[in-house]
């Protein structure tokens, strides 16, 4: 961990220096962690410590879901204890995946009971974070959305639940109307797919396939395809989703244009147990994203502070103008 203390230290140096000097608007992605609290916590453990050891330099922490493996109490605490370690620190939010909510260990998703989460994370907690703004569901927090200003700009961010409901969505579609003004980030389990798409009919792991996906009316449930049908496109001041869920490759980036010509740039990671080359999933990837409104650029960048490795192709390692 030695070449992980001198990065440490490089990083926050070269943060230090572009203090005050405009720098980007800075997000930590964490992919699904669920292999590390199933096989290895110490590496989810090793993240949370990089990221508090690098706090003056990142403005939010975002965390995709799936964060347990088998949504156990003893899971749930660790997970806990590790978000601990940057709660009062740096602002967070993360979104509910399928391991993170239903009846038992093994029924992933058969319904949305979501009792542990909301006893390890309480409302009362989620409203100590800096930016939080409020929840879908009074007393839970399996949906909800932060407000943030940096540089004079002004950022909401919506993390909603796995395969969010018709209900959720409307609800979402309210709360981005009422701030016109903010850039919107959507943070959700499941959205795109392998091969640069969004998760549609006929893909792996639709949250059709899985007990609520038999829900219906106001309760039916959405994939990729459809939140972007009825939420994305529709607003144009929606610029950002940030997914995991989908094995496979475990990547994915899109450039579409919504309703009204702008640009929303969706992005998938995942580099959990049984994503192709990706092994037992205890590496400790995560993504480093600079948004630069006054430059118009936006770079990502993928990390590892258990390994100090980086993942430099396209793949990973990649920039977008913003004109």
């Amino acid at each position: 961990m030695k070449k992980t203390i001198i990065y440490t230290i490089f990083f926050l140096l070269i943060s230090s220096s572009v203090q005050g000097q405009n720098r980007p608007f800075r997000l930590v992605v964490l992919p699904d962690t669920q292999s590390y609290l199933e096989s290895c916590p110490e590496i989810m453990k090793s993240q949370f410590e990089w990221i508090s050891a690098n706090a003056s330099s990142i403005d939010y922490v975002l965390h995709v879901g799936d964060i347990t493996q088998s949504n156990t109490p003893v899971e749930w605490a660790l997970a806990s204890e590790y978000f601990d370690l940057i709660h009062g620190k740096i602002p967070y939010a993360f979104s509910l995946g399928n391991h993170d909510f239903g009846s038992a260990p093994d029924k992933y998703a058969d319904n949305r009971d979501s009792r542990w989460v909301n006893k390890y994370f309480p409302i009362s907690k989620m409203k100590e974070i800096a930016g939080f703004s409020g929840a879908f569901e009074e007393g839970k927090i399996d949906n909800t959305y932060h407000k943030l200003e940096y540089e004079g700009q002004k950022w909401l961010i919506l993390a909603l639940e796995f395969g969010p409901r018709n209900k959720v969505l409307d609800w979402a579609n309210e709360i981005v109307e009422m701030h016109p003004e903010h850039k919107v980030i959507l943070l959700t389990h499941v959205y795109m797919y392998v091969g640069d798409t969004r998760q549609s009919e006929g893909d792996n792991w639709r949250p059709h396939a899985y007990g609520i996906g038999k829900d219906t009316g106001d309760d039916a449930v959405n994939d990729g395809e459809e939140i972007w049908g009825k939420l994305v496109k529709k607003h144009s001041n929606i610029i950002m989703v940030f997914s995991g869920h989908v094995l496979l490759e475990g990547y994915g980036q899109l450039v579409s244009e919504g309703d009204e010509g702008n640009k929303v740039y969706q992005f998938l990671a995942n580099f959990q147990r049984g994503v192709k080359t990706h092994g037992n999933g205890c590496n400790g990837f995560l993504r480093i994203v600079d948004i630069d409104l006054e430059g118009k650029t936006l770079e990502i960048k993928t990390y590892s502070p258990w390994l100090d490795e980086w993942l430099g192709d396209d793949n990973h390692e990649f920039n977008f103008s913003l004109k």
